[in-house]
């Protein structure tokens, strides 16, 4: 068999196998077990593997890369077009086949295992922000239930509830104030745990020439940084810097025909997490603009005038997400902008 190009489906325990030769015809349709993968492509000669880019394929990408393969992972949604009939293994494989062999495709970045160690500290932390979240806005439709009111926001909560716990006059019972206790508790436990993995990523950030020299950017901070690094990797993924920004949905949605350009909002594609620490740290910086008098401050500043705040944030995202490629592509460092009274 001259095989030249695979489609690998990829799951848990059953993987299925749809390879062409040169002329595009198949000469291969395969089921796996986990186990056989590995021997199999190991005797296979080199050859060109297209993947689905969902759990596990950045692995597999790697380990078909040690043997000498060329790996490459496509999203999901370039995949679909290509089904043929009904959706199954063996249909899908051969529409990933079909799918890697075109020369305008779009692929996934594979990530190696130090970028995945670093994003998977961003997701546990993330997930346990979101379970602190959930847990303070649960005690407060708790006590709500009890008629004691507490703003929103994390602060209302930690400065309420040790004052409500003390009053026993609020109608609270013993059984109810026991439950608050044990809520109190693990909402202090959430912020040691998330405290202790802001303190990982930190020290991981200073033991890292790229994420400090990313961190110099204007609202580009540790945590972005570091999620930044896991992300784009050297950067060599991308050919141009406003591919970037394109990528983590950061420009405008097009709705265009018959020649007339139609720009929408942002399309807010690709990584909400990497896009949203991106924005939020924009907004301290169009904020910081108002008080300097530099070139690249003006320009926010002229921005805001013209448009509104929250524009001005996302086109200073933009900006720091083609300013970080650079950095990453050209191992360069950041020069700040220069005051005018310079």
């Amino acid at each position: 068999m001259n095989i030249t190009t695979i489609g690998l489906d990829i799951a848990k325990n059953v993987f299925q196998v749809h390879g062409v030769d040169a002329h595009g015809k198949v000469v291969l349709r395969k089921q796996l077990r986990r186990i056989q993968v590995l021997a199999f492509f190991a005797n296979l000669s080199p050859c060109l593997i297209g993947l689905e880019a969902c759990a596990g394929a950045h692995y597999w990408g790697r380990e078909l890369l040690k043997l000498g393969h060329d790996a490459r992972l496509i999203s999901p949604q370039f995949v679909k077009p290509y089904v043929k009939g009904n959706k199954n293994d063996a249909n899908d494989a051969e529409a990933i086949c079909e799918a890697v062999s075109r020369p305008s495709m779009h692929f996934v970045p594979l990530k190696s295992i130090e970028q995945q160690d670093i994003q998977m500290l961003h997701r546990v932390r993330s997930g346990l922000v979101k379970e602190r979240t959930a847990q303070a806005n649960r005690l407060r439709g708790l006590l709500s239930e009890y008629g004691i009111i507490i703003g929103q926001g994390l602060a209302q909560v930690r400065t309420r509830l040790p004052e409500i716990l003390e009053d026993d006059k609020n109608g609270l019972t013993m059984a109810a104030r026991q439950i608050f206790t044990d809520l109190q508790y693990q909402l202090r436990e959430r912020d040691k745990q998330i405290a202790a993995y802001g303190e990982k990523i930190l020290m991981l950030h200073r033991s890292s020439p790229a994420s400090q020299t990313l961190g110099a950017v204007p609202g580009i901070g540790p945590i972005t940084a570091t999620a930044l690094l896991a992300a784009l990797g050297d950067g060599k993924a991308f050919d141009k810097a406003r591919q970037v920004p394109a990528w983590l949905g950061l420009v405008p949605k097009q709705d265009s025909s018959g020649g007339k350009p139609k720009l929408l909002g942002i399309s807010k594609r690709g990584d909400v997490y990497l896009r949203t620490l991106l924005i939020h740290g924009a907004r301290a910086v169009v904020k910081a603009a108002a008080k300097k008098d530099d070139a690249h401050s003006r320009w926010i500043n002229d921005l805001v005038q013209r448009r509104n705040v929250n524009i001005a944030a996302v086109a200073v995202a933009n900006k720091n997400a083609r300013i970080a490629w650079a950095l990453l592509a050209r191992t360069e460092a950041y020069r700040p902008p220069v005051p005018a009274s310079v």
